[in-house]
C-alpha cells in the first residue's frame, strides 16, 4: 500500500523542534483566521499513519476530515494523478474539454442512488457544490427558498455559512448572509425531548408542519440536508424521519439535495449514507472522499434537473480539473478493488465494540453514534441531565494527540470526539489507537 511503516512512533514532543520552527514561520506569514487542530507539520503520509517533520509518526484518525478514506498515498491516484499531470494539468473544460471529467461523471451516474438518467457538474470544493445545487434547484423549479435543518453544516462561503447552523467559527463577524434559508428541527435522537425513539416521527412532522406554515411549500426550491450531519455531532437523524421529508419534498415538487460530502464515498460501510433507509435523492453533492485528497466536488441528480440550467450557467475556472479527476479514478478503482465499504462495516464493528466497553467504565460517554468510519462519541457532565461537556472533549483530544493518536472533535455543543480513520488503516493500527483513547479516559 505504501512505503511508510504502518506503526505509531513518538520520539519527540509532540510538535517537536522542527515543526515548532515551521509553526514560528507559519505565524509570521500564514493568516491568524486560517486554524489548525494540531500544528504538527507533515512529511509524509500513508495508509493509516502521519509522519511529521521530526519524524514521529501519528496514528490517523481523522483521514484530512474524511478526504484520504483510500490512504493518503493511495497507489491508483498517484498512479493516475501523476500520468495526467506529465500529459497536462489544465485547459479549463468549458473551454477546450477532456475525457477525465466525462469519466468522473459516468462514475458518479452508476454509483449514486436510483437507476434514473443522471448528469453531473464537477466544481472544486463542497461548498460549491452545495451552492450549485441551490442554483439548479432554482432554476428548475422557479423557487426561491431553501430549507436546511438544525446542527447542519454545508460550507464557509457566503451562501453556504446561511445554510449551516453554527455560528463560531463558521459565521461568527461575517454577515449579512444570503436571504430565503429558513432552518427546521432534525430527529437528533441522543437529545430529543420525548426519547429517541419518538424522534423520527416527532421531527418530521415538526418540520413539515413549519416549512408548510412558515414559508410555504409551494416556495421551497430545495431541502438540502446531510443524511449523517458531519460538523454537527455526527447525527445520524433517527429512523423514519429521512424517508418522511423526501416524500414531503417529492409531493410538493421539492428537490431534495443529499449533502453526501463527509459521509459519501464508503465512509457509512456504504457508498452513500442516504442509501440506508433506501433514499433516493434528486441531487447529491460529493466532494472530501471523491478523489483521494485531490480538491474535487460534484452535483450529480436527475438529468431533466440537471439540465434545467442555461447553457454557460454552471461552471469555474478549475472545476474538474484534469488531475483531481485522474485522482477520483484512482480512489474509485482502490474502493471497489479494496472493498472498501466492507472494511468500513468491519471498523465501525471493531470500533463500537471498544467504546461500549469504554462507556461502561466512564459515564462522560453519553451515547456513541454514526456508521462504518464515520463513529462518534458524546461527551457529558451527567448522563442524567446530558449537560454537553465540551472541556472533556478538548483534553481527550490533547491527550490522545500527545501520545501520536490524531483525533478531531465536532458538534454544534463542542462536545463530540469523531473518528474518520482511512477505510485502509490496518485493525492493529485501529486497535492501538483505541488503547491510547482508552488510557486517555484513565488520565482525563
Amino acid at each position: 500500500m505504501t512505503a511508510i511503516p504502518q506503526e505509531r512512533r513518538v520520539v519527540t514532543a509532540i510538535p517537536g523542534p522542527k515543526s515548532q520552527e515551521l509553526q514560528a514561520r507559519r505565524t509570521a506569514t500564514v493568516a491568524g483566521g486560517v486554524g489548525s487542530v494540531l500544528p504538527v507539520f507533515t512529511a509524509r503520509a500513508g495508509g493509516g499513519i502521519i509522519e511529521d517533520v521530526d519524524g514521529n509518526r501519528l496514528i490517523d484518525f481523522g483521514s484530512g476530515i474524511a478526504v484520504t478514506s483510500v490512504g493518503a498515498s493511495a497507489e491508483a491516484v498517484v498512479r493516475r494523478a501523476s500520468a495526467q499531470l506529465a500529459d497536462f494539468t489544465h485547459t479549463c473544460f468549458m473551454v477546450t474539454p477532456y475525457e477525465g471529467y466525462v469519466e468522473v461523471c459516468e462514475a458518479l451516474a452508476e454509483l449514486t442512488p436510483g437507476d434514473h438518467a443522471k448528469k453531473s457538474a464537477l466544481f472544486n470544493s463542497g461548498a460549491e457544490a452545495v451552492e450549485n445545487a441551490v442554483k439548479v434547484a432554482r432554476s428548475y423549479t422557479g423557487r426561491q427558498a431553501v430549507v436546511v435543518f438544525d446542527h447542519g453544516y454545508h460550507g464557509r462561503t457566503n451562501l453556504t455559512m446561511a445554510l449551516t447552523a453554527k455560528n463560531m467559527p463558521y459565521k461568527h463577524g461575517f454577515g449579512p448572509f444570503a436571504p430565503e434559508v429558513y432552518r427546521v428541527p432534525v430527529a437528533y435522537g441522543y437529545r430529543w425531548p420525548t426519547g429517541a425513539e419518538n424522534a423520527g416521527a416527532e421531527a418530521s412532522a415538526q418540520a413539515i408542519d413549519m416549512i408548510s406554515k412558515q414559508v410555504g411549500a409551494e416556495n421551497v426550491a430545495a431541502i438540502i440536508i446531510e443524511p449523517v450531519l458531519g460538523e454537527g455531532g455526527f447525527i445520524e437523524p433517527a429512523k423514519g424521519f429521512l424517508p418522511a421529508i423526501a416524500e414531503f419534498a417529492k409531493e410538493n415538487g421539492i428537490v431534495f439535495v443529499a449533502d453526501e460530502i463527509q459521509s459519501g464515498f464508503c465512509r457509512t460501510g456504504q457508498w452513500f449514507a442516504c442509501e440506508d433507509e433506501g433514499v433516493v435523492p434528486d441531487l447529491i453533492t460529493t466532494a472530501k472522499g471523491i478523489a483521494g485528497g485531490l480538491p474535487l466536488a460534484a452535483v450529480t441528480g436527475r438529468a431533466e434537473i440537471m439540465d434545467a440550467v442555461h447553457s454557460g450557467g454552471l461552471g469555474g475556472t478549475y472545476g474538474g480539473n484534469p488531475v483531481a479527476c485522474a485522482g477520483a479514478l484512482g480512489s474509485i478503482e482502490t474502493m471497489k478493488e479494496l472493498d472498501l465499504n466492507a472494511k468500513a462495516r468491519r471498523i465501525e464493528e471493531v470500533m463500537k465494540g471498544r467504546l461500549a466497553t469504554m462507556q461502561e467504565k466512564y459515564p462522560a460517554i453519553g451515547d456513541i453514534r454514526g456508521r462504518g468510519a464515520m463513529i462518534a462519541i458524546e461527551l457529558v457532565k451527567d448522563p442524567a441531565t446530558k449537560e454537553p461537556d465540551a472541556a472533556a472533549a478538548g483534553a481527550l483530544a490533547k491527550a490522545c494527540h500527545a501520545e501520536g493518536l490524531l483525533v478531531l472533535t465536532c458538534g454544534t455543543y463542542g462536545n463530540v470526539l469523531r473518528f474518520l480513520p482511512p477505510l485502509v488503516i490496518g485493525e492493529d493500527l485501529l486497535n492501538e489507537g483505541l488503547d491510547i483513547l482508552e488510557q486517555a479516559f484513565a488520565g482525563v
